[in-house]
């Protein structure tokens, strides 16, 4: 549904996108990463024609974004980093306005409004002035706005940005719902948790440049650096579980003093299981056990040398 090649964006002596591409199937959440400049919300400027290309191909549903822009835009929605409703209008009163510049008679507006809001849980607040709902259910609005026009593809820059963590999640919800109606998402976020629960494929922007392209799973497998953490049930017994987890795997592991968590590398898969039967044998009872990949704070780390991205609880600049 998405198909990127060759893209290349410059303003002025500045080349925000170098030769990109990238792709979406149907159906399906690409995720978006990269630091502040690196060309995200470029692509979803290009992508919802709000912005030509200097070069390159850029096709949504098989359609040209330059050469049929109107029929690109029919097939898209777009929620930006920005709330776009409009405070002093009721929240059925912004929906009927979208539905109206659409296309949508009247009476169908309507219909699809009260749809929508009772879907985003905003029923109650339909006749109350957007600029009275909270952060969140200004957030609901917009991304039902975006769904108006029933589009197949759709453009989420980062949508979460500045939510709290439950509010977050139940946009997720509803991320995950649209996909299994069919519909294929674009979602650039700057936290990496989103991106691990909700992309198919992860496509990794630094400098204007592609830097990865695969599934956030593949992405960890690729960059290496699988670990064994334990912690013992007994504080006492960590130096004995250190003795036996640093005789499976060759390495000194590290300690976390604070939650006497131990962790190493873990080059065979097989020494969870192993370890397991080495602490029976020792008698060493332990509260945590784990075989993880790296996160993709990691990768992202790995990938662009620069520090992750914030945290589900932190803010950040966009």
């Amino acid at each position: 549904m998405i198909r990127v090649e060759n893209l290349v964006k410059r303003f002025g002596r500045t080349t925000a996108l170098d030769r990109v591409g990238f792709t979406a199937a149907a159906g399906t959440v690409v995720g978006v990463l990269g630091p502040n400049g690196a060309g995200k919300t470029t692509v979803v400027r290009i992508l919802a024609t709000l912005v030509r290309p200097d070069d390159g191909l850029v096709q949504v549903g098989g359609l040209d974004v330059t050469r049929e822009p109107a029929r690109v835009r029919a097939l898209l929605g777009l929620t930006g980093q920005y709330a776009s409703v409009d405070g002093d209008l009721t929240g059925t009163e912004n929906l009927v306005l979208f539905g109206r510049l659409l296309g949508l008679s009247r009476p169908v507006a309507r219909d699809r409004a009260a749809e929508l809001l009772e879907r985003f849980e905003l029923g109650t607040a339909a006749t109350r002035p957007a600029a009275t709902y909270s952060g969140g259910m200004r957030r609901r609005l917009d991304l039902a706005a975006s769904l108006v026009g029933r589009p197949r593809v759709l453009c989420l820059d980062e949508p979460t940005t500045g939510l709290d963590p439950h509010v977050r999640r139940e946009l997720w919800q509803v991320v995950r719902e649209l996909v299994a109606e069919g519909v294929t998402v674009l979602l650039t976020t700057q936290y990496l948790e989103e991106a691990d629960r909700l992309a198919d494929r992860v496509t990794v922007f630094d400098a204007g440049r592609v830097v990865a392209d695969d599934s956030p799973a593949e992405l960890k497998r690729r960059i290496g650096a699988r670990t064994v953490q334990v912690r013992p049930a007994i504080a006492e017994d960590l130096d004995a579980t250190a003795r036996v987890l640093a005789k499976l795997t060759g390495v000194t592991p590290t300690r976390d003093a604070g939650t006497g968590l131990l962790t190493a590398p873990a080059a065979d898969p097989m020494v969870l299981s192993t370890l397991v039967r080495e602490l029976d044998r020792a008698g060493l009872a332990v509260a945590e056990l784990a075989l993880r990949l790296p996160s993709l704070d990691e990768v992202f780390l790995a990938l662009t040398g620069k520090p992750a991205l914030p945290t589900a609880h932190e803010g950040g600049a966009r």
